[in-house]
């Protein structure tokens, strides 16, 4: 791993304005609120304050480039605006990730490979999708020729997460773009500074005014509800939690937009006696606390298979403990500061609530006492819940994982389907048929057996339940931002 220079260090922030129609507008300075760093705690600019106003201003832009150069535009030529893109934000991929270990408070080894890299892969792919799609057609017994048109369902709307700010809008935003449509993007108000760079690499890339915008805000009553309820908004996509997700759902349904939600999970990690332990114990640190816990898929539920919970328990406190919190710019940084004061102070109320409950606090369990400021919280390992816990039961988004026996196939299994959610799973075994039997029987949209985190952009990727409405990646992306028409013509 690369050590990080002192440039990064003392890199400078920006200041995140609203970018409408091609260009970025200075805010009244009393429609503005401080960026914070959550490693620091110290204010790193600020953030334009939109609303209703920026919102029909940013609409009009995009309905309006829907009827201008970009319509025009083949997939071929799309493909190559992505791809450039992709190009771009590899070749500022360092600017970009100072700007997201500053914004987010991960390890920036983490945030140059798993969210800047895989946001250029992410345009890469589209580029490289949009020119295999073709259309159905279908000879109806020589009487009739039917083909399908694909066109774009028009202006949508994007409300992105503060986990994985960039990641996950150009996991949006490609598939978007690359099928012809226009768009409206509003940032976590936690995590803007991306976003914003990214407006200036799409303009630099040759995407036509218009065609992307961006306001920045909140959600209830600012930015976030104007957007949900815009009546020249087609579509909308969010990523977040489910709480957020039923209030744009009630904001849109008037209109009755599209939409695609990917909300929340408490996904559980099932590992069976015959598991290899030692591969089990690494991935498994890496799905409890990569980005400190702060990603949807984590496993945060642990059924260990009694005869081997022990020796699991064991060890995974073992390497728990090993792992270093610290600043986020330290190339040896494994587990940085979670978003701001507010999450934090709901994480370690799980913890309180946890001991309230009667459960042991294994290892972790405190803020991290070495840094005088900052939000670090200790990787924490929770034993001696109940299936009704609160800590089981709810998503906590953080360090914080628990860990609980099991005896059967059966009982693992009710257990692991007794959630809201069902978003992601993993099983760990090496009996071949037991893993397709338990992957088939698991309420969850992405399932992963012997391993986590491994995606093809191929494939769909979404949640069932609670988690999520809809799905995304290869032609499940081009489903939701595209409108199907069939043409019937008589032989």
């Amino acid at each position: 791993m690369q050590a990080a220079n002192d440039s990064r260090y003392t890199a400078k922030s920006i200041d995140c304005r609203h970018f409408i129609n091609g260009e970025f507008l200075n805010p009244n300075q009393s429609k503005t609120f401080d960026n914070i760093n959550p490693a620091t705690e110290e204010k790193l600019g600020w953030v334009a304050e939109g609303g209703k106003e920026e919102v029909n201003l940013a609409v009009s832009a995009a309905r309006h480039a829907l009827k201008g150069p970009w319509k025009s535009f083949t997939d071929s030529e799309r493909s190559k605006v992505l791809r450039k893109i992709g190009d771009l934000i590899l070749e500022k991929k360092e600017e970009l990730t100072i700007l997201e270990t500053l914004d987010t408070g991960k390890p920036y080894s983490l945030a140059l490979e798993m969210d800047i890299k895989r946001s250029a892969h992410n345009f890469h792919f589209f580029a490289d999708y949009i020119t295999t799609l073709g259309n159905e057609s279908f000879n109806q017994d020589n009487i009739a020729l039917h083909y399908s048109l694909r066109r774009p369902v028009g202006v949508v709307g994007m409300i992105n997460p503060w986990n994985l700010p960039l990641l996950l809008l150009t996991w949006k935003l490609a598939p978007c773009l690359a099928a012809g449509n226009t768009a409206v993007l509003k940032p976590a108000e936690l995590t803007p500074m991306t976003a914003t760079k990214l407006m200036e690499i799409c303009k630099e890339a040759g995407v036509p005014d218009g065609v992307v915008n961006l306001v920045h805000g909140f959600g209830v009553d600012s930015a976030g509800a104007a957007l949900s309820e815009h009546p020249d908004v087609d579509a909308i996509t969010f990523t977040g939690e489910t709480k957020t997700g039923t209030a744009i759902m009630k904001a849109a349904a008037p209109t009755l937009k599209k939409i695609s939600f990917e909300l929340g999970g408490k996904n559980p990690n099932i590992v069976f006696a015959d598991s290899n332990l030692d591969e089990v114990i690494e991935t498994t640190l890496k799905s409890s606390f990569m980005n400190q816990g702060e990603v949807c898929l984590c496993g945060s539920r642990i059924y260990v298979q009694q005869g081997l919970y022990d020796e699991f328990l064991e060890k995974m406190v073992l390497r728990t403990k090993k792992l270093k919190v610290g600043d986020p710019f330290d190339s040896e940084t494994e587990v940085g500061a979670v978003i701001g004061k507010e999450h934090f102070q709901k994480v370690m109320s799980y913890i309180d609530l946890a001991k309230e409950e009667g459960a042991r606090i294994v290892t972790g369990g405190r803020r991290a006492g070495q840094f005088e400021k900052g939000f670090f919280i200790e990787p924490t390992i929770i034993a001696g819940v109940t299936r009704e816990s609160r800590c089981v039961r709810e998503e906590i988004f953080g360090p914080v994982v628990t860990v609980m026996p099991f005896e059967t196939e059966e009982e693992v299994l009710d257990h692991a389907n007794d959630t809201h959610y069902g978003l992601g799973a993993t099983i760990w075994t090496n009996d071949l048929r037991r893993a397709h039997r338990v992957a088939s029987k698991i309420e969850a949209g992405i399932i992963w057996v012997n391993t986590w985190y491994l995606r093809d952009l191929r494939t769909p990727f979404g949640g069932m339940k609670h988690s999520g409405i809809g799905r995304e990646g290869g032609s499940h992306s081009f489903e939701f931002y595209s409108e199907l028409s069939n043409v019937t013509i008589k032989l």
